[in-house]
């Protein structure tokens, strides 16, 4: 990856304007809460330990009336915990919830924006890969758990400056004699969970290293595999046509296995950490007792207070081995900021490699002129090879014109006037307040009611029924009319004549002054697309229509070819 360093100051410097967002004031009072009601939970924690202290003194002094005292006491304990863990839980997910979603309005609005979201897919980098499993997924862990890890971190410094004191006390003073040598030492039992901590920690962090790698890697083929489902969902049609179930099967495989290989990885580390932690937990819960037993069996201290430094004890070294305990969720929340820290990556490389084209740019521009005009327009390719002549031409308004060449080199200077393929030289200029529409070989069609697929990107409110109805019967496909309230999966419902003839509806309503048609109509019969191509110079006899299609027939619909 490309953010192994000063990775925290990358990811703040994605996350952390967060908190200066318009929401700042809200955002402000809800973390001072949250700070606020963890302090409480501190605060509650010590008084628990001198609760347990005050309860087993009275037990050890057989007091009936001071066990009766502790009753009433936990009963206060009971419902101020409540309260404090149920408002805690509230703020924390308000936080959680506010955090993710302005993260992920600010990475869609940098991936969607003219057409990064298209232009991302000619970058050779995998740093961009599954950019759904990145931001719905991804950018959840990235704010949840850090969310998460921040206030545990930060209840841990609590815990460990308030119950290192009480350990302090109850230490006292206690001497270590080797030999004719004494060694007086205050506050042993919080030198032995300071040593034990460490210790503890620098061996966890050895045996639960590998499992950055090993999460990141599970994380990857995981998200390779739902994108390889996607894809065949996607392509079922095509795939039953030709029987090639058999391969995508394989494919599949192929897929699952290697998350079954990073799986495999994964477990060994976990075995890892699942050997420390768990001699790690039993050693945690009998070291205390082992070390504070000596003073209570000196009667230096009473089992109340034995009571109370085996929790202040436990507490401390909870708090000391946050490293350990947390290893496994800091990978993976790791692992999430880098993927989509490396989709931000990949998009700002975009960004400058379009802005560093220079003079190797196609500007677009709306200007003062009565047609579409080229001006020594050149279409290269990424690495700067030549696609095309250089064309210098003019289209003016009403002109229907055959773009004659290969059609791989029509579609990108389609994409060129799009703004989408800005590799290459020269300039377009695009008649100042005049609408372009672009014509896909299929168009997009949103699974929403049929009314409002063929209205994208508009609004259903932006047409009357009875104008899509009548639309609908120019172009023969009369018995959709019937359709248009229901919702569906269009793109799997219709077949590619019927998204063609629809595509065509779209552009009749929106009534655009330049029309871009490419390979749009060839899904119908030839007759029938030079039809079309009629209906919509009649319909639209002022636009500008270039096209791009295989057909005779519809060859002879043009007035001349634009050689490229």
């Amino acid at each position: 990856m490309h953010h192994k360093e000063n990775f925290f100051i990358k990811f703040m410097r994605l996350a952390g304007p967060f908190w200066r967002s318009k929401n700042r004031l809200i955002i402000g009072v809800e973390t001072v809460l949250l700070i606020g009601l963890t302090v409480m939970q501190i605060e509650l924690a010590v008084y628990i330990t001198q609760w347990n202290a005050d309860l087993f003194d009275a037990i050890e002094q057989r007091s009936m009336a001071g066990v009766k005292n502790q009753a009433v006491v936990l009963m206060l304990i009971f419902i101020g915990g409540i309260t404090i863990a149920t408002v805690h839980l509230i703020v924390k997910r308000r936080l959680l919830i506010g955090w993710r979603t302005w993260l992920t309005e600010k990475v869609i609005a940098k991936w969607i924006e003219q057409g990064r979201h298209y232009q991302i897919t000619f970058l050779s980098q995998n740093d961009h890969d599954n950019p759904d499993g990145r931001i719905a997924e991804d950018i959840r862990i990235a704010t949840e758990d850090a969310i998460a890890l921040s206030h545990s971190l930060f209840y841990c410094l609590l815990m460990l400056a308030s119950f290192t004191p009480i350990l302090w006390g109850i230490s006292g003073r206690v001497v270590f004699e080797f030999g004719r040598v004494s060694i007086p030492v205050m506050g042993y039992l919080v030198w032995i969970s300071i040593s034990y901590s460490i210790c503890a920690s620098i061996f966890g962090w050895w045996m639960g290293k590998p499992m950055t790698s090993a999460t990141h890697s599970r994380q990857t083929q995981e998200a390779n595999f739902r994108h390889d489902l996607i894809d065949i969902q996607n392509h079922s049609q095509a795939i039953a046509f030709i029987r090639g179930e058999i391969n995508e099967k394989e494919r599949l495989l192929d897929s699952f296995r290697a998350i079954i290989a990073s799986y495999a990885e994964q477990t060994t580390s976990w075995i890892r950490i699942q050997i420390f932690t768990s001699g790690y937990s039993v050693a945690s819960m009998a070291l205390p007792i082992l070390v504070a037993s000596p003073r209570y069996i000196a009667g230096a201290i009473s089992l109340g207070m034995l009571i109370q430094s085996v929790q202040a004890f436990q507490h401390m070294v909870s708090a000391l081995s946050w490293p350990v305990d947390n290893m496994a969720q800091i990978a993976t929340w790791r692992t999430s900021v880098e993927r989509v820290l490396g989709m931000m990556h990949a998009l700002d490389h975009l960004e400058r490699d379009i802005s560093d084209l220079n003079a190797r740019q196609i500007h677009v521009n709306e200007a003062n002129v009565s047609g579409l005009r080229f001006n020594n327009v050149r279409l290269e390719g990424q690495e700067g090879e030549k696609l095309s002549s250089v064309v210098n031409h003019q289209i003016n308004a009403g002109e229907h014109v055959l773009i004659a060449d290969q059609a791989n080199n029509g579609a990108k200077l389609f994409k060129a006037i799009a703004g989408l393929w800005p590799w290459g030289s020269g300039q377009i200029e695009i008649p100042a307040g005049q609408a372009t529409f672009f014509m896909p070989p299929k168009p997009y069609l949103p699974a929403k009611s049929l009314f409002e697929a063929i209205c994208y990107p508009k609004a259903k409110a932006a047409f009357d029924q009875a104008e899509v109805e009548k639309k609908l019967e120019q172009v023969g496909q009369k018995a959709l009319i019937k359709q248009l309230n229901r919702v569906d999966a269009w793109a799997d419902v219709l077949s590619n004549e019927q998204q063609q003839c629809l595509g065509l509806v779209r552009a009749l309503l929106h009534r655009p002054q330049w029309i871009f048609v490419q390979e749009a109509l060839d899904s119908l019969p030839p007759d029938d697309e030079a039809k079309m191509l009629k209906l919509l110079a009649h319909e639209l006899p002022h636009a500008g229509i270039l096209t791009i299609t295989h057909q005779p027939v519809a060859q002879a619909f043009h007035q001349r070819k634009l050689k490229i």
